[in-house]
């Protein structure tokens, strides 16, 4: 039943006969007959999901990434993004996609579905790390110090689903991934958010055993604390920037970057209470930016990471932390809103099923000099709610208004105070 349901979201290109029955392949999902209970659901979501994630995993896992991803980037970019794009576009998609990975596999149809890109996610794993392999990645930076920003982000995929991505791999896997996140040491990050990729490696290392350096991951936490602007945003650096910077990287990272420190007795827990806080508040400002039309300010760098840019909300309800006043389904019911308006428009995909460079569609003017075809999959971190089973209030309460929507309709709202 559940793949029938996903199914109709899933553009026959993408479907392989390894998990579509063949009768299923020319279902296509049409936009004009959506419906608010439609795309408030986490069939909906798991759609999405696998609409994302399926080119990336399918390809890599069969030593194909490089081969077949496409690399787009603007027409005035005349850099090479060719070396870093792969790596952008595996470790984003794992950070996002992990915790739902990290449910495990089950006899429902959802848990199916999940065994297979469990396994996907780990043959991705070996191959991308394996430097006999086709699609081994770059880490080591050089002229493509993006390595280490992506590395992190692997990093981060492989804590947030430790018993699914990290403790089955095979010791010479896990040799290959320790190997190349270490290489990554060689790159010097810039005095802003860069701090905790490099700090995000560390904890990564410091976590399984390795020798994880708390000096570095000490200097990004202080820096970022030293940087701290008030009413739970952080300067990207010394200077505050209009942008989602605090939910694409800060938030997510510093908290657990400062939950391992803890864990490991190298951190007071207070100083996790206090990021927790902040992480917190700027869920709900974020919570509170979504329009009664389910879009959001499209402000500042990066707009063509999509709903990434709702990281930190869905980290949060994901972590069940949500303030009494921000309800389960209302998040839910706001973000699956943001999510259809950015995932559906013509031009989101290729006729094959990749990315492009857009914020609702195919607007490759957005693109900063970054950008490229992998940067794009840090989408995939908005759906981190995925982690929360399919029996939480989050996706059984019935479809709930959000803040905006209450607020522009006339409900008396309670009032709303800084930290």
């Amino acid at each position: 039943m559940f793949r029938r349901k996903f199914l109709s979201f899933i553009p026959a290109s993408l479907a392989t006969s390894f998990f579509l029955p063949k009768n299923l392949l020319a279902s296509t999902y049409k936009p004009k007959e959506k419906t608010k209970k439609t795309f408030d659901s986490r069939d909906y979501w798991v759609a999405t999901m696998v609409k994302i994630a399926h080119p990336v995993l399918s390809n890599l896992s069969d030593g194909k990434l490089r081969q077949n991803m496409p690399v787009e980037v603007n027409s005035t970019n005349k850099l090479d993004r060719s070396k870093p794009t792969h790596l952008e576009a595996f470790g984003r998609l794992l950070a996002g996609i992990a915790p739902w990975l990290e449910l495990g596999s089950d006899n429902s149809e959802e848990g199916k579905l999940r065994a297979e890109y469990i396994n996907l996610a780990r043959k991705s794993i070996d191959k991308a790390t394996d430097s006999k392999s086709p699609d081994f990645m770059h880490f080591t930076g050089g002229k493509y110090d993006q390595a280490l920003v992506d590395a992190a982000f692997f990093a981060h995929g492989l804590l947030r689903a430790p018993k699914q991505l990290w403790e089955p791999l095979d010791s010479e896997v896990k040799k290959n991934v320790i190997a190349a996140f270490k290489s990554t040491r060689v790159i010097t990050p810039g005095y802003n958010n860069w701090l905790l990729f490099m700090a995000m490696i560390e904890a990564f290392l410091l976590e399984v055993g390795e020798d994880g350096d708390t000096v570095r991951m000490d200097l990004a936490v202080k820096k970022h604390i030293e940087w701290y602007k008030g009413d739970g945003v952080y300067g990207d650096g010394e200077n505050f920037h209009w942008d989602y910077y605090n939910s694409f990287v800060i938030h997510p990272m510093m908290l657990q970057i400062v939950e391992i420190l803890v864990k490991h007795n190298e951190q007071n827990s207070k100083l996790y209470d206090t990021v927790l806080s902040r992480s917190v508040r700027y869920a709900v400002i974020e919570e509170r930016l979504i329009s009664p039309e389910g879009t959001f300010p499209p402000v500042g760098r990066s707009l063509t990471y999509r709903f990434g840019a709702m990281q930190c909300l869905g980290l949060i309800a994901l972590m069940k932390k949500l303030p009494e006043a921000v309800k389960p389904a209302q998040v839910r019911s706001a973000l699956s809103l943001v999510v259809s308006n950015m995932i559906e428009p013509e031009g989101t995909f290729d006729k094959n099923g990749w990315l492009q460079i857009g914020f609702a569609g195919h607007q490759p003017d957005m693109a900063e000099i970054y950008i490229s075809t992998g940067s794009l999959y840090l989408c995939a971190v908005g759906l981190l709610p995925l982690g929360l089973p399919e029996t939480d209030s989050f996706w059984t309460d019935p479809p709930a208004d959000w803040t905006s929507k209450k607020a522009w309709s006339g409900f008396n709202l309670p009032l709303d105070h800084s930290i």
